[in-house]
C-alpha cells in the first residue's frame, strides 16, 4: 500500500514491521519497491541487547532469543538506498529525516531503519529539526553543449527513436515528452513498461508498450533512452551498429545491477524532465526552427497519422465480440475501458496478459496508468489499495468528496500471491473501494513462457499446464475469496462469457463508484473449463 501511495503521489511513505521475522515478511515487495523508485521509510526492531535488566527494554520474553540475529539489515540492504540503526535517542530525527533523502532522491526507493528496544526506551530532552533543511537531492540538468548534441542529432535522424520506462512518474515529463515528438515530427516513442504512464497511448507517434523487442529498435538511426532498466533484449534485438544513442537517466550505471551495459555516444545522470525541457527549448529556437519546418517532417507526420489509423482499425476490429461469446483479452479489456469512468487509474498486473492490456486501455492521462516494474508477483492488491488511498488524500486537499475511480486487472496468478485475505479486509474495513478483474486463464503461463524462449521444442513444450504443474484447475473462487474477506461486503461476481460480462460488469462499477465497495470480476479468458463457476449469485453480483 505504502508502495502504491508513494507511486502516485511521490511523497515517501513509512512502513513499521517487527524485528527479523516481520523484515522478512517483505519479501518481494522490497524489491517492487526499489525497481518501482517508490520512497518507502521502513523501521524494523531489533531483539534487545540486554538480557539482565541492565536498561530499560531488556529482554522479558522467550522470543527475543529466537529472533536475535547477527546482522538483520543484510535481509534487505541489497534493495535498499540507505540503511541505518538507531544507535542512540538523541539524534533519532537526523538519521530518520537522512533516510528520507535517500528515499526521496533520484533514483528514489525503499529506505531501512532499525533499533533495538533499549534505545527506543531511551529517555531524551525535547528537541526539533527544521525539516525544510533536509530537502532531497535536487534535479540534475544536462550539460549544454550535450544538449545541443542531442537536438542535432533529432533534427537529422531519418528514424528517431525514444525509449522510456518510468519517465511519467513525474508527471510532467508526459506533456514535455509529447512535446518533443510534435516538435520533431516522426520521432516515435515506445513504453518499454517501467511502471508508469510515460506517453498518451491514442497519440500517433506511440509505438506502444513493448517489453525490450520490436523491430523499430533495430532499424532506428537516432535512439534516445529515457528513464530505463531494460531498453531492449540483445538476444532479440538491439540497435544497428551505425545508430547514434544516447541514455539520459537518474542512474545511468544502474548501479544496483551487476549486469547491465548499453553501448551510448553519450550518457548523463540527469532529471528526465529537466533534460527533455532543455531539449525541447533548444529545438524551438531559432536556430532550428526553419530545419524542423521541412517537408519532410510533415511528410513523417502524415505517415505516422495514417499509421494510427490503422492501428485504431486494428483494434477495433480485436475489440469486437467472438462469435462464440467467449471472452479473449482483447474483447474484455476494451470492455472495461468502455465501462469505467474516463479518468480511471488502472494499476495492472496482467503478466504473460500486459502487452494485451495496455494496447486495448490505452491510457491517456498522466498518473492514469501504474504496473509493477519488478518482478516480486502480488504487487497490486496492496498497491491498488495504496493508490486508491492517496487519491482520497488528494480529494480531500482539494475539496472532492471522494477519490477517483481504481481499476486493478491482474492475472489469476498475481491475485493469489497478492494475499487476497489481507487485501479485502483492509479494503472494508478502510473503505477503501477498489474493483478488481481477475485474467482467469486457469493457470500460472508466465513460467512456459519463459521456458518456451529458451528451449522452444524441448520435453516441456510438448506437455501440458497441468503434467508441469502450473495449472490452477480446477480454480478457487476467486472473487468468493474477496467476498467473504470483506465480511461479505463486497461485490463478486464470476463471467464465463459475453453475454455475463455485459451483465456483471457494469454492476461491478457501480459497486465501487457509487455504492462505494470493492467489486471482484473473475472473467474467464477462453471458456469456463477448469474454472470455478458461480451458483446461487445473481446477475447483480450479490448472494442469494
Amino acid at each position: 500500500m505504502a508502495d502504491g501511495y508513494a507511486r502516485l503521489t511521490r511523497q515517501p511513505q513509512a512502513v513499521i514491521v517487527h524485528v527479523d521475522v516481520g523484515t522478512q515478511g517483505l519479501g518481494a515487495a522490497v524489491h517492487n519497491a526499489s525497481t518501482g523508485r517508490a520512497p518507502v521509510l521502513i523501521f524494523a526492531g531489533l531483539s534487545p541487547f540486554t538480557q539482565d535488566g541492565e536498561l530499560r527494554g531488556s529482554r522479558t520474553e522467550y522470543i527475543h532469543w529466537m529472533q536475535d540475529v547477527p546482522d538483520q539489515k543484510q535481509i534487505v540492504a541489497q534493495y535498499c538506498r540507505f540503511t541505518a540503526e538507531f544507535k542512540t535517542g538523541r539524534n533519532v530525527k537526523q538519521i530518520v529525516h537522512r533516510a528520507l533523502q535517500f528515499a526521496t532522491s533520484e533514483p528514489a526507493g525503499p529506505v531501512y531503519l532499525y533499533g533495538a528496544r533499549e534505545i527506543m526506551e531511551e529517555e531524551i530532552e525535547p528537541y526539533t529539526v527544521d525539516t525544510s533543511l533536509w530537502s532531497a537531492v535536487g534535479p540534475a540538468a544536462l550539460p549544454e553543449l550535450s544538449v545541443e548534441t542531442i537536438a542535432e542529432a533529432l533534427v537529422n535522424a531519418v528514424e528517431p527513436l525514444v525509449i522510456t520506462g518510468y519517465s511519467g512518474r513525474n508527471h510532467a515529463a508526459v506533456s514535455e515528452l509529447v512535446k518533443l515528438a510534435e516538435t520533431v515530427k516522426g520521432l516515435r516513442v515506445m513504453d518499454c513498461g517501467g511502471s508508469d504512464l510515460c506517453f498518451p497511448g491514442n497519440h500517433r507517434s506511440f509505438v506502444g508498450v513493448r517489453y525490450g523487442v520490436d523491430p523499430l529498435i533495430a532499424s532506428a538511426d537516432v535512439v534516445i533512452v529515457i528513464d530505463s532498466d531494460v531498453p531492449w533484449i540483445p538476444k532479440h534485438n538491439k540497435p544497428k551498429r551505425s545508430a547514434k544513442v544516447f541514455h539520459i537517466d537518474s542512474d545511468p550505471l544502474k548501479n544496483m545491477m551487476p549486469v547491465f551495459y548499453i553501448e551510448a555516444l553519450g550518457r548523463w545522470r540527469a532529471d528526465s524532465t529537466t533534460a527533455i525541457k532543455q531539449i525541447n527549448a533548444t529545438l524551438t529556437s531559432s536556430k532550428y526552427t526553419d530545419l524542423l519546418s521541412a517537408s519532410r517532417f510533415g511528410q513523417r507526420w502524415e505517415t505516422l497519422g495514417t499509421a494510427l489509423m490503422v492501428k485504431e482499425a486494428s483494434l477495433q476490429d480485436g475489440a469486437k465480440m467472438p462469435e462464440n461469446g467467449l471472452l479473449t483479452v482483447e474483447y474484455l479489456t476494451s470492455e472495461i475501458r468502455k465501462t469505467c469512468p474516463e479518468d480511471t487509474i488502472w494499476v495492472v498486473e496482467a503478466v504473460t496478459n500486459a502487452i494485451q492490456v495496455c494496447e486495448y486501455l490505452r491510457p491517456t492521462l498522466p498518473g492514469s496508468f501504474i504496473n509493477c516494474g519488478g518482478g516480486g508477483l502480488g504487487w497490486s492488491g496492496g498497491a491498488a489499495l495504496g493508490v486508491a488511498l492517496a487519491t482520497q488524500a488528494i480529494a480531500k486537499a482539494s475539496g472532492a468528496t471522494k477519490g477517483k475511480f481504481v481499476c486493478q486487472i491482474v492475472g489469476d496468478g498475481t491475485f493469489l500471491f497478492s494475499v487476497p485475505g489481507s487485501v479485502y479486509w483492509i479494503a472494508a474495513r478502510y473503505k477503501i473501494p477498489v474493483l478488481t478483474i481477475v485474467l482467469n486463464n486457469v493457470g500460472w503461463n508466465a513460467p512456459r513462457r519463459s521456458l518456451l524462449l529458451v528451449h522452444p521444442e524441448g520435453a516441456g513444450s510438448k506437455v501440458s499446464n497441468e503434467e508441469i504443474n502450473i495449472s490452477f484447475a480446477p480454480t478457487p473462487d476467486y472473487a468468493g475469496i474477496a467476498w467473504a474477506a470483506s465480511g461479505r461486503t463486497a461485490w463478486q461476481g464470476v463471467a464465463t462469457d459475453a453475454r455475463d460480462l455485459a451483465l456483471l460488469l457494469p454492476a461491478a462499477v457501480k459497486a465501487v463508484a457509487e455504492e462505494g465497495r470493492s467489486a471482484a470480476l473473475d472473467a474467464h479468458l477462453g471458456g469456463s473449463v477448469g474454472k470455478f463457476v458461480a451458483n446461487g449469485v445473481d446477475n447483480t453480483g450479490d448472494m442469494i
